[in-house]
Formats: C-alpha cells, sequence, structure tokens
C-alpha cells in the first residue's frame, strides 16, 4: 500500500478539501471543491490536483496557471500579486490567491503533518539516502499504508510538497531530506518532525560549500533538530563522525540513539555477508533480534542501507520479519545501480546505471561492485566515468586519487567524460586507458561502438553530467529494442 502522492481508490476521502485547505491558508473560499493531489510541475499534473505556482530561479509557475487548468487543476494557489495572462474561462473562485506561494505549500504540509498520526521517518546523508527511503517505503507498505516522498524530492519544495501529498490516513511516512548548504537541513527537518531520523554515510558530497568532512557531518546533524515523538536517532557507527553526531542527537533532544553498521558496538550490526552478483546474502543482529536475509539489490552498500532499515523498523516494534522479506524484493534504481540486459547479434551486454549522482564515496562503491561482477565469457569490466561536481578546491585531487581503487580493483578499462576526469584518465596505467571525450555525444556514438556481448559496463557521475544519455545509447542497442539505430553525431570529439 505505497502511496506517492495521489490516492485515486473510488472509495477514499479526498486528498483535500476546499474547507480544509481554507484553514490551513487562512483565506476563504468561495465556492467548494476537492482534490487528489498537489502539483507544482504541469507537466507532471494530473486532473484534480491543486496546482501551486510556486517562483523559482529560472521559471514562475505563474506563467504556467493556464496550461494547469487546461490539464484538470481544482484551483491554483498563486500570489496576490500576480498578474495572470489567458486564463478566460476561469473564475476567480478557483483561484487561493496568497502572499507567498512558497509559504503556503509549506502550510500545506504541515497541515498535512499535524492530521497524520502514524509514525513518521526522515533520511539524510551523503550517500544512499534515496536508497534507505525507497528500501523503508517497500518495507512499510507490508505493514500499513505507507506514503513516501518521490524521486529525490528532498529540497526547498520538495519537502513540503511530499508533506502536502500525504493522506489523512498515512500509517508510515518516509521522507529523504538533502542540502547543498548548512542550514538547510534544520529548516526542512522541522517541516517533518520526524520520529526517527536516519543519517547513512557522511561523505565529501558538496564539499566546495563546506570547509571540512566535519562541516558536512554538522550540517547532516540538523536533522534531529526536528525529532518528534520517539525522538529517535539512527547513526552510522563506522563513520569517523559517529560521536559527532550521537552528541549532536543529545543536544537535539533525541531519547534514543541506534547505531548500525559493521563495528561490534553496532545496536544493528553486521555478523556475515556473501555478495553475489544479482544480490547479497546476510547474517545480522538487529537490537538483540538475529536474522538472516538476503537484499535483491546487490553490492556492500547495500548491506549497510539495509542496517538502517531493518533497525528502523525495530525501534517501532513493527514485524522485523516481514521486514526483512521484503529486502529480498529490493531493487536497485534508475541512475542507482539498476542493470539493464542488452541483447547484441552475438550474445548479452550488462548495462549498470549509475549515473544518477557521484561523489568520491559513491565512486569507489560502484568500482568494487563492478570489479565483483562475474565474467561473462570473454566480457570485459568497463567503467564509464563522468565529473563528480560540488567538491570545490579538492576536486582535481580527488578526481586523480580514484587511479588507486581502479587499480585495486578487477576493472579492465576506464572510459571518462568532463575536464576533471581526463586527469584520472591521464594517470591511469596504460592497460586500462580508455577514451576520453569533454562531452557525453562526445563519447556517445564510440561508446556504442566499442562494447561487445559478454561486457559489464557502469556509468557513473553527476547529474548534471548527463550520462544517462549513454545508458540509454546503449539500451538502444538492444536487438528488441530497435538494433543499428543510428549513433549521436560526436561532437565533443574522443582523445
Amino acid at each position: 500500500m505505497t502511496d506517492t502522492g495521489r490516492d485515486l481508490s473510488t472509495d477514499a476521502r479526498p486528498l483535500w478539501t476546499s474547507q480544509e485547505v481554507s484553514e490551513a491558508l487562512s483565506v476563504s473560499s468561495q465556492v467548494e471543491w476537492q482534490a487528489n493531489g498537489v502539483s507544482i510541475d504541469t507537466r507532471t499534473l494530473s486532473h484534480g490536483d491543486i496546482f501551486v505556482a510556486i517562483r523559482g530561479d529560472r521559471l514562475d509557475g505563474h506563467d504556467y496557471v493556464p496550461n494547469a487548468f487546461e490539464n484538470g487543476a481544482a484551483v491554483a494557489i498563486v500570489a496576490a500579486d500576480a498578474e495572470l495572462a489567458d486564463i478566460s474561462g476561469v473564475s476567480e473562485s478557483h483561484l487561493i490567491r496568497v502572499a507567498d506561494t512558497q509559504d503556503a505549500l509549506e502550510k500545506l504540509g504541515q497541515a498535512a503533518r499535524n492530521r497524520m498520526s502514524g509514525q513518521v521517518v526522515a533520511v539524510t546523508g551523503s550517500v544512499g539516502k534515496t536508497t534507505v527511503k525507497e528500501g523503508l517505503g517497500l518495507v512499510f507498505a507490508q505493514l500499513g499504508k505507507t506514503h513516501i516522498s518521490q524521486a529525490s524530492y528532498n529540497n526547498l519544495w520538495g519537502v513540503p510538497l511530499s508533506l502536502a501529498r500525504m493522506p489523512a490516513d498515512t500509517v508510515f511516512g518516509v521522507f529523504e531530506i538533502g542540502m547543498n548548504h548548512a542550514g538547510e537541513i534544520s529548516a526542512l527537518t522541522r517541516q517533518v518532525r520526524p520520529d526517527i531520523a536516519v543519517i547513512t554515510k557522511i561523505a565529501n558530497a558538496h564539499i566546495e560549500h563546506f570547509e571540512s568532512l566535519e562541516g558536512i557531518a554538522r550540517a547532516k546533524a540538523e536533522i534531529f533538530e526536528g525529532l518528534d515523538g520517539l525522538k529517535t536517532a539512527l547513526i552510522p557507527a563506522d563513520s569517523d563522525w559517529a560521536d559527532l553526531l550521537a552528541q549532536s542527537a543529545k543536544d537535539s533532544g533525541a531519547t534514543k540513539i541506534v547505531s548500525f553498521g559493521e563495528s561490534d558496538a553496532s545496536d544493528a550490526r553486521v555478523i556475515s555477508f556473501k555478495l553475489h552478483d544479482h544480490c547479497s546474502c546476510v547474517s545480522a543482529d538487529i537490537l538483540g533480534q538475529p536474522v538472516t536475509f538476503r537484499i535483491g539489490a546487490p553490492g556492500h552498500h547495500q548491506i549497510l542501507n539495509a542496517m538502517a532499515i531493518l533497525a528502523a523498523v525495530q525501534v517501532l516494534e513493527e514485524d522485523l520479519t516481514s521486514a526483512v522479506l521484503s529486502l529480498g524484493e529490493m531493487k536497485a534504481m534508475d541512475g542507482r545501480g539498476r542493470r539493464h540486459n542488452i541483447t547484441l547479434p552475438d550474445g548479452e551486454l550488462v548495462v549498470i546505471d549509475e549515473s544518477y549522482n557521484a561523489n568520491p564515496e559513491s565512486m569507489v562503491a560502484a568500482l568494487k561492485t563492478l570489479g565483483q561482477f562475474p565474467r561473462l565469457g570473454q566480457g570485459r569490466r568497463i567503467a564509464v566515468l563522468g565529473d563528480m561536481k560540488e567538491l570545490g578546491g579538492q576536486g582535481d585531487a580527488l578526481h586523480k586519487s580514484l587511479v588507486e581503487h581502479i587499480s585495486n580493483t578487477d576493472v579492465d578499462v576506464v572510459f571518462t567524460v568532463g575536464r576533471q576526469m581526463k586527469l584520472l584518465q591521464d594517470a591511469l596505467p596504460g592497460g586500462r586507458r580508455g577514451a576520453h571525450a569533454t562531452t557525453v555525444d562526445g563519447l556517445k556514438s564510440f561508446l556504442t561502438q566499442e562494447v561487445h556481448a559478454g561486457d559489464a559496463v557502469m556509468i557513473k557521475g553527476s547529474n548534471s553530467m548527463g550520462l544517462s544519455e549513454l545508458v540509454k545509447s546503449l539500451i538502444d542497442l538492444d536487438m528488441e529494442e530497435g538494433f543499428g539505430a543510428s549513433p549521436v553525431q560526436n561532437e565533443g570529439g574522443v582523445s
């Protein structure tokens, strides 16, 4: 029973009524209406949604109010000073005018949080937060009506939007909270008010905005400031910043601190594990409860994600047996390790899609997983790596330092994209040095011609590098999807 923002069952109560929104926003409503969803994007808006016109850095949602009503919006929340064009046929009574639409979205989120009497978990971290959020959603869905934030809706508009989409009868709410700068998580966690706040792994993500990893750890620890209800903090026991996180949790009023990891001191502790190409088998102790289980997603990092998930279940005193069974169905997501089996004329090509994001920690984890992938005949293990963004002055050194990890893994050849990855390419041993391109388009046609049946290709880089296009180009090679399609023109050059 996982809900991701819209309840379409015919016998369910509406997500919002005109009276509820009027009370939440302290405005009067001239007509009665009901809504089954909340949207800030007309491209994904469904009939009967509330449209909130957000003013962003690049786009103003007020420009899209006509599109919202064309797509069937029930009402639109707009700024009082907004001049709206081309909305002939739309009654003013279907416009809710407020001083600030961002504030209105946050008030809707707060009203949704206030009316929900279930348990709420919030997740942050440099690595693994989306996977843990999705895993918690998978597990909780077997235990009661569950609402999770969609995709990576974890910022100043994504968090209140996810809250505003939460049905009143939700039993478990799971929210992801992200940040680029110090102070951002503090405001968001106070909106979510989690019973349990989880920090996954602290790593060099967004380091350009911080003086040190300690600064990142302190920024992530802001999630404890919003603790409510059970006031429980879940922290990674194996982190160099475990003591700092625990102290921050205490200072924020946490009444219970639970650790997870591989060290003997962990409350949720890995006892043993075995990695396989498509899964991992684990024996663990979860707050005194021994369990043995399988994780459907491969990789050592997924084991630690599972420890956080099971620790949360045990803290809530929910069915641990159901939870470990659910983890067997856990799959890697698009951009975060999903595998595609591509049929070529002479065999099969495997594409591992890690294209959504990258930092040094997640890059090393992905390389290790690739290095353990079983060889398919004479096939190679190929890494296609794009620049890791937001590393500041440490960026060049951190890119070059990957050569050590590549040398220690069984990866055959490395293709690179971007200015900083050129530094890695130049540092690689000659036998592992593949092609380099300044842009994704520059590598696309070369890569599609270079791969062969039996190869396993892992593609990873920061999302802004657009490496998902390389994933798509390899998927397009599938004979069932039209093998032999014309490759995109090489625009960036290969060196």
